[in-house]
């Protein structure tokens, strides 16, 4: 195998370790060195160029970590763009999150495997190079984005939405996990899509997978799938999302609403890439790159106890924070454009058109829904306009009608409708009403997540 230009410094004072972790990375094609103590390693790091730490967290002289801290923090002093990928125990959590604090790049628990290990440091190495290229190369123009990656389905050329592209264009080639943040309606999925379009992973599935919609007394069998028998209703063994996803990448949405059991069982299948299908005892392993999103605040919910610390450090490697609509302003025309086109064509109005004040109406509105709302909004204008040239008083109805939705029972109207028919129209009508919060419609409804996600699926509804 061909010898890589980076090296890998391991830190632990068990040698049996040292020696198998350098035998490991030498058939994987890295040079590595080892160091028994703080000191031998902070001695070693002064001298040598190295591009990934590996560091064990407890010492034999002191079990409690803080010694692994210390040097962790050393380190990072030392050299402050050097990753670190800790490993410790996984009673030993806390010790983990500790060191992502003081700047670790990645934490793995023992009893590690030689494919963590390797995951691990690739994804340090990828994105490390990723980062070099961002501060050598600066923010590129969004033509420049679109000669090198394949941003189709993300409109705007806004600054902020610039920093996005370029930063997506940077990890999409790594597996690092991605959360994505941001307000209902800027387009979160469409980022995930883009990362997995644009990644080595792109010809495999790209499994999206919504939490809020899996009670807690499934997330094991669609999470992980079930063998005939496992429960009252298995009728036949049924495939998990993880196993569906395999070889691509699963994204998790609304991330935020998922239980505390569930946030356990979904921690340990992030961490070893192992699960076990539900009624089986047999131990599988998956490869996969893991996306996640959501509209809460995850730091707000680990300081009251509603998120785990430790899985949000596991799903954040890479954090993507969308802004809302309202502070990309210079995007609304070229959004608004876009989406006119598209959908004069699916109404056969191939001519149609913003007057230019339309469009200037268009960027002062505060647009609380996002982008869903302003899509939303210039449908409804071009389906009521008398005309091709939209103008101020066609938005103004089409936005007064959004209003008045959100002030009356949007139930549909009853003619020759089947009862499917009825229902999918009042379904349709809820997601419009509550500008697609799916947690408020399900209440409206009187239905819980997981129904109304069936039937999303029977209808052939998107959010």
């Amino acid at each position: 195998m061909r010898q890589r230009d980076e090296q890998i410094l391991i830190v632990d004072d068990d040698v049996s370790v040292t020696t198998s972790l350098s035998l490991l990375l030498k058939q994987s094609g890295f040079r590595s060195q080892t160091a028994v103590s703080p000191g031998e390693a902070i001695e070693k790091i002064g001298r040598t160029d190295f591009s990934v730490v590996l560091q064990d967290m407890n010492f034999s002289r002191q079990t409690s970590g803080e010694e692994g801290v210390d040097l962790l923090r050393k380190i990072k002093a030392l050299k402050p763009g050097l990753p670190v990928v800790l490993i410790t125990a996984w009673g030993s959590i806390e010790l983990a999150v500790q060191g992502i604090r003081e700047g670790a790049s990645d934490f793995i628990t023992k009893p590690w495997t030689h494919q963590q290990i390797l995951l691990a440091v690739r994804t340090a190495l990828d994105l490390a190079a990723a980062g070099s290229a961002g501060v050598q190369n600066g923010t590129p123009t969004r033509g420049e984005l679109d000669a090198r990656y394949d941003f189709s389905d993300l409109i705007g050329d806004d600054p902020r939405l610039l920093r996005v592209l370029e930063l997506i264009g940077r990890v999409a080639a790594t597996d690092a996990s991605v959360l994505i943040t941001g307000e209902s309606g800027t387009g979160k999925e469409l980022i995930a899509d883009a990362i997995h379009r644009n990644s080595h992973r792109r010809d495999k599935p790209h499994v999206k997978v919504n939490l809020g919609g899996i009670p807690a007394s499934l997330f094991e069998s669609e999470m992980f799938g079930h063998v005939k028998g496992a429960f009252t209703d298995a009728r036949q063994d049924r495939k998990g999302r993880f196993e569906t996803a395999a070889g691509g990448t699963i994204f998790l949405d609304e991330i935020g609403d998922l239980d505390p059991g569930s946030q356990v069982k979904l921690l340990r299948v992030l961490q070893d890439r192992t699960y076990e299908v539900l009624g089986s005892s047999t131990t599988r392993t998956v490869d996969l790159r893991v996306i996640s999103a959501t509209n809460r605040n995850l730091a707000e919910m680990v300081d009251t106890g509603g998120f785990r610390e430790d899985l949000l450090y596991r799903l954040n490697l890479i954090a993507i924070h969308l802004p809302p609509l309202r502070e990309r302003p210079g995007d609304i025309p070229l959004l608004a454009r876009h989406f006119l086109r598209r959908l004069a064509h699916l109404y056969r109005r191939p001519e149609a058109a913003f007057a230019d004040a339309a469009l200037r109406w268009l960027q002062h509105q505060p647009w609380p829904g996002n982008i869903r709302q302003l899509r939303h909004v210039i449908e409804r204008a071009l389906l009521v306009g008398s005309h091709d040239l939209l103008q101020v008083s066609d938005l103004e109805l089409a936005l007064e009608m959004d209003a008045r939705e959100e002030r009356r029972d949007p139930l549909p109207q009853v003619g020759s409708m089947t009862i499917d028919d009825m229902e999918k129209a009042m379904i349709v009508k809820a997601l419009e009403h509550y500008q697609g919060n799916v947690s408020k419609v399900a209440e409206s409804l009187g239905l819980s997540r997981a129904a109304l996600y069936r039937r999303f699926e029977k209808f052939g509804i998107h959010e």
